[in-house]
C-alpha cells in the first residue's frame, strides 16, 4: 500500500487515494479540512529528491502555476517544499484526459475540437501575458471535464520569460509527439513553441492521427524537423478547408510563418466559425529537400524523353543527356554539403550544463571554457551586482552537448532613481519618467479641489527619494472636483408630501413654501421657483407655492438639527406621525446643521434618523411654532 495514503499532510491534506503515477510525481486526491475542500496533492516520487534538475522542474511548476489565475489552467492552492517531502497542492478536477477522450472518440467532430482549441488558446495566451511558455503542450495534460470545459494542467518544464537549449535525445523536453522543431532540435523555446503544439493536437483531433509518428522518440523528433505531414483534408475529408488552414499555419516548421500569439490564432478561429466556409489561403514556398526532389523526378522525365527520341533524333541525344546529369550531379553535391555543415549523425560527448547564475561572467567563461558562453543582454537589476550572471538559457543540471552554447543575461548592477516632485504633473508625463528608468508604480485615483483631473497630487514616495527597480511608486492621479450634478423634475400638481418625495430623490432639498388661497385642491403645488430640466448641483433648495388648505390651523416650524463632526456621507430622514417629511444624504463635517421645514398643527413628535437609525426626537407645538429635543441618541454617532 503506498506510505501516503491515510496520512495527513502538515496536519491538514489528509491523503485518500492515488489518482495518478506519473515519472517525476505521483498525484493524490486528499481531503482538505481547513477549507473543507477535495484537493488533489501532487507529491515528488522520493526517488527524485536528490535530483536537483527534477526538484528544479517540480518547484518551476508550483512557481508557474502560482503567477495564473484563469478559468482554463488547474489553479494552486498551496505548495511545501522541505527535506522530507515536496508536494503541490492544487485544484482537484473530476474528469479524464484530453487524450482519453482522443482515444474514445478516434475522430472529433470540428465543431468539437475547436471547442477545445479556443479554450486551450485562451489559457495559454494567460500564461504568455505573464512570461510563462509551457512548452509541454499535450493532450495528456489537458483535463477535461463533463461539461466541456478545459484545464491546462502540468506546467513541470514550463518557463519563465527565457528560453531553453536542449538537445535531440530520447530525453527531450516535452513530448516527441507535439514538440515543435525549435524544441527538437534544441534552440530556443517560445510562445510560439506552444502554438506549434496546439496545432498538432488540433491535426490529432480532426484527422483522427497524429501528423508524425515512429518506433522511437528520435525518429518522430527527426520527423518534426524535416518531414512534412499530410495535409490533414487528405484523410478527413469532412474537415473544413479554413479549419485546415489554421491547423497547417499553426504547425509550421519556421516560427515566423506561425501564428505570432493565442490570439492572432483565436482571431482566425472566431472569424472561422462565423463562417466555417471560409479559406484564409495562406502560401508557403516548398522546403528546399522536396523542390530538390521535384527537380530529380522532372530530371528523370526527361531521360525517358531523351531515351524515347534516341532514334529519331540522335546527334541531340548527348548534348541533353550531359545536361541531365550534370543536373544531378550538382543536386547531390548541395546534398552533399548540407550534410557536412549539419552533421546529423555526428556522435558529440554528453555533459551536463553548469550552474552561472550569481557568477561573474568574466569568471565563468574561465571556469567553463569548455562551453560557448555568449553574453545576450545586459540590465539593471536589483538583485545582483554588475557583470553577475542572473538568467542562463540552459538550466544547470541538464545534458547538453560538450560545446554547446549558453547564452547569459547579466546584471548592470542596481539602478537607483531620485523622485521629484511631481504635483501638477500630467498623469502620462510622469508615467513616462518612470517607465524609462525602469521605475513600477501603481495608480491610485481620487477627488482633489485644487489638482485639474488626469494631473498628479503626489507620490508614495515623495519628493528627493532614491528608489531602485525594485520599488513600485504609488502614483496619485486627479479625478478634479468633486460635484455631482442633477436635473430637477416637475412637482407642479403634486401634493406636498408627494413633492417633497420626488424632489428628495432627485436629491433637491424644499426651500421655503407659500400658501395662497384659491379653489383648487387642498396642499396641492403650483408652482416651483427652478423649472423642469434644469441642472442643478446636488443639494440645491427649491422654493414652492402651494394652495393653503381650507379651515385648518396648520402651521409650518422649522427644526435645526446639530449633526455630528463625521466627513462620511450619511443618510438623513425626519418622520412626523410615521410618516417621512424629509430626506437627504449629507456629509456632516461640511453642513454642521440639518433644516427640516415641519407642517402640522397642534402638538407632534418629529423622529430623526441617522441611517436608519433614530438619532434625536423632538416635540413639537405648531401653535406656538416652537419644538424642544425630547430624546437624544447623538453620541452614538460621534456627536
Amino acid at each position: 500500500m503506498d506510505r501516503y495514503i491515510g496520512k495527513k499532510l502538515d496536519g491538514r491534506y489528509e491523503i485518500k487515494e492515488i489518482i495518478g503515477v506519473g515519472g517525476m510525481a505521483n498525484v493524490y486526491k486528499a481531503y482538505d479540512s481547513i477549507d473543507d475542500r477535495v484537493v488533489a496533492v501532487k507529491i515528488l516520487r522520493d526517488e527524485h529528491m536528490e535530483n536537483d534538475e527534477l526538484l528544479r522542474r517540480f518547484r518551476n511548476e508550483s512557481k508557474a502555476i502560482a503567477v495564473l489565475s484563469h478559468p482554463n489552467i488547474v489553479k494552486v492552492y498551496d505548495v511545501s517544499f522541505n527535506e522530507d517531502i515536496q508536494y503541490i497542492v492544487m485544484e482537484h478536477i473530476d474528469g479524464i484526459t484530453l487524450k482519453e477522450y482522443i482515444e474514445q472518440q478516434k475522430v472529433l467532430r470540428w465543431k468539437e475540437a475547436v471547442h477545445f482549441t479556443v479554450q486551450i488558446l485562451r489559457a495559454l495566451q494567460h500564461a504568455h501575458d505573464k512570461g510563462i511558455v509551457h512548452r509541454d503542450i499535450k493532450p495528456q495534460n489537458i483535463m477535461l471535464l463533463e461539461d466541456g470545459t478545459i484545464k491546462v494542467a502540468d506546467f513541470g518544464i514550463a518557463k519563465f520569460a527565457r528560453a531553453s537549449q536542449h538537445t535531440v535525445t530520447d530525453k527531450a523536453i516535452g513530448s516527441v509527439h507535439y514538440i515543435s522543431p525549435e524544441q527538437a532540435k534544441g534552440e530556443i523555446s517560445d510562445e510560439k513553441s506552444d502554438i506549434y503544439s496546439v496545432g498538432v493536437m488540433l491535426y490529432e483531433m480532426t484527422a483522427g492521427e497524429l501528423p508524425f509518428d515512429a518506433d522511437t522518440p528520435v525518429s518522430v523528433a527527426l520527423k518534426q524537423i524535416q518531414s512534412q505531414a499530410k495535409r490533414p483534408r487528405a484523410i478527413n475529408p469532412d474537415i473544413p478547408e479554413g479549419l485546415e488552414d489554421i491547423t497547417i499555419r499553426a504547425m509550421q516548421k519556421d516560427p515566423a510563418r506561425r501564428y505570432q500569439s493565442a490570439a492572432e490564432m483565436l482571431r482566425d478561429i472566431d472569424e472561422f466559425k462565423r463562417d466555417p466556409s471560409i479559406s484564409f489561403e495562406y502560401k508557403y514556398s516548398e522546403p528546399a529537400t522536396e523542390n530538390i526532389s521535384k527537380e530529380v523526378a522532372n530530371t528523370k522525365k526527361k531521360t525517358k524523353k531523351i531515351k524515347d527520341e534516341q532514334v529519331r533524333n540522335a546527334p541531340v541525344v548527348p548534348v541533353l543527356t550531359g545536361i541531365t546529369v550534370a543536373f544531378i550531379v550538382v543536386a547531390i553535391i548541395f546534398v552533399i554539403g548540407i550534410m557536412a555543415m549539419v552533421r546529423p549523425f555526428e556522435e558529440v560527448p554528453d555533459t551536463t550544463a553548469p550552474e552561472l547564475i550569481g557568477m561573474d561572467v568574466n569568471e565563468a567563461m574561465k571556469k567553463y571554457s569548455g562551453f560557448d558562453i555568449i553574453i545576450e543582454s545586459s540590465s539593471f537589476h536589483d538583485q545582483y551586482d554588475k557583470d553577475i550572471i542572473y538568467d542562463q538559457s540552459v538550466n544547470a543540471g541538464m545534458t547538453v552537448k560538450e560545446g554547446a552554447t549558453i547564452k547569459v543575461k547579466i546584471s548592470s548592477g542596481i539602478q537607483y532613481f531620485s523622485l521629484a516632485d511631481y504635483r501638477n504633473f500630467e498623469e502620462n508625463q510622469v508615467y513616462k519618467i518612470l517607465t524609462d528608468n525602469e521605475i513600477e508604480f501603481n495608480t491610485v485615483t481620487e477627488y482633489n479641489d485644487e489638482i485639474p483631473e488626469g494631473y498628479v497630487i503626489k507620490t508614495e514616495p515623495g519628493a528627493d527619494t532614491q528608489v531602485d527597480s525594485g520599488t513600485v511608486v504609488v502614483v496619485y492621479v486627479s479625478m478634479g472636483a468633486e460635484n455631482t450634478y442633477t436635473t430637477v423634475p416637475s412637482v407642479v400638481g403634486y401634493t406636498l408630501e408627494d413633492a417633497r418625495m420626488i424632489l428628495n430623490s432627485a436629491g433637491i432639498r424644499i426651500g421655503s413654501v407659500e400658501r395662497v388661497d384659491t379653489d383648487g385642491q387642498s396642499t396641492e403645488v403650483l408652482s416651483q421657483s427652478l423649472g423642469e430640466g434644469t441642472t442643478v448641483s446636488a443639494g440645491t433648495t427649491i422654493d414652492l407655492v402651494i394652495v393653503k388648505e381650507k379651515e385648518t390651523n396648520e402651521t409650518s416650524v422649522e427644526i435645526m438639527i446639530p449633526l455630528p463632526n463625521v466627513s462620511e456621507e450619511v443618510q438623513m430622514e425626519a418622520a412626523l406621525g410615521g410618516q417621512t417629511i424629509a430626506s437627504e444624504r449629507v456629509i456632516p463635517s461640511e453642513k454642521r446643521f440639518w433644516q427640516v421645514s415641519v407642517l402640522g398643527e397642534g402638538l407632534g413628535t418629529v423622529s430623526v434618523f441617522y441611517n436608519g437609525q433614530l438619532y434625536r426626537a423632538y416635540s413639537v407645538n405648531f401653535a406656538e411654532g416652537s419644538s424642544m429635543m425630547v430624546t437624544d441618541n447623538s453620541e452614538n454617532f460621534g456627536g
